[in-house]
């Protein structure tokens, strides 16, 4: 890592500890002093234990849930560091929440996600580095530079060394889940060299998937689903389905970035067709939320690697080449 004269401290909210304390690690760092906790109504507080003036800040964060409560401690400790006097302030949000919501769907619909990146350039972030944002334009929404780290790249390495994958050779079908994610599973199809198919689905409310088709060959073959994020898992669990019931698919796995999980998802998921579910650590999941059948990828060697090249002023692209 070359340095630029100022020193560089990482910080870490609440939301994903063990993830930051791993990226610390592989910078061969420790995770700066800072006390994140709330008041007794529920207000968020924040204590910065050293100083940080003129230094540059990287603040880990991922906005899942609880959502807001993370949200506001990026916020607040993001406003601590500025009046702090820190040289340069970059929010590390693996997990950027309310990412959906990027485009007014029906009349009177808020764009929250530009909200949101409002929000963060307001508390004082100079910068943004992140992965797999839901909707790539939300990358505009921010009047600051973003790094926008990539996930397939990460579980296609992971994936490739799978036996799965090496028994099934030829026979191995890479498939989006929709059509909005068709580019994510062409470059997995293309690391992988496999061949690609596509759910075509209707989405009559929110949550809600019906599967309309099959578009690609899967009869008698292995498939993997790759997709952004898993919610409710409604959506892969029935496209898992009907990959066996209607194109004849002999065995389902799945991959995704962001592993939300929430309501339903863990009962849907462990009684699915579905044999593995690769996921990154963008979001930490608690005990009760982790099944046999889920395998964890750490993301934190790709954002330890970001992060110094964000501190010595080069390029991430590097990264993938």
């Amino acid at each position: 890592m070359i340095a630029h004269g100022n020193k560089v401290k990482l910080f870490c909210g609440n939301a994903c500890k063990g993830l930051a304390e791993a990226i610390a690690q592989n910078m061969r760092m420790k995770l700066s002093e800072a006390e994140v906790s709330k008041f007794s109504d529920g207000e968020i507080s924040v204590s910065i234990g050293e100083s940080v003036r003129g230094c540059d800040v990287f603040v880990i964060q991922s906005t899942s849930i609880p959502t807001n409560d993370n949200l506001m401690e990026l916020l607040v400790m993001i406003d601590a560091l500025k009046r702090a006097s820190a040289g340069r302030i970059t929010a590390v949000i693996p997990y950027f929440g309310y990412a959906r919501q990027d485009r007014k769907a029906r009349a009177r619909d808020p764009i929250t996600a530009k909200l949101v990146a409002d929000l963060i350039t307001t508390a004082g972030a100079d910068r943004v580095l992140t992965m797999d944002l839901h909707a790539s334009q939300i990358q505009g929404f921010f009047n600051i530079p973003v790094d926008h780290l990539l996930g397939a790249p990460i579980l296609a390495n992971a994936i490739a060394n799978e036996e799965f994958i090496k028994e099934a050779g030829d026979d191995l079908v890479v498939v989006s889940p929709d059509v909005g994610s068709v580019g994510r599973a062409r470059q997995m199809a293309q690391k992988l060299n496999k061949t690609l198919a596509i759910v075509d689905k209707r989405r009559p409310k929110a949550n809600v998937m019906e599967v309309m088709n099959i578009i690609g060959d899967v009869k008698g073959k292995r498939c993997l689903i790759l997709d952004d994020m898993i919610d409710t898992a409604g959506t892969i669990v029935q496209g898992a389905k009907a990959l066996v019931d209607v194109g004849g698919a002999t065995d389902v796995y799945a991959c995704c970035t962001h592993s939300v999980l929430s309501g339903p998802a863990i009962e849907r998921l462990q009684n699915s067709v579905i044999k593995k579910l690769f996921m990154l650590d963008t979001i930490e999941l608690p005990q009760e939320k982790k099944l046999d059948k889920f395998i964890t990828v750490s993301v934190a060697p790709i954002f330890a690697a970001a992060i110094s090249c964000i501190y010595a002023d080069m390029p991430v692209s590097k990264l993938y080449d």
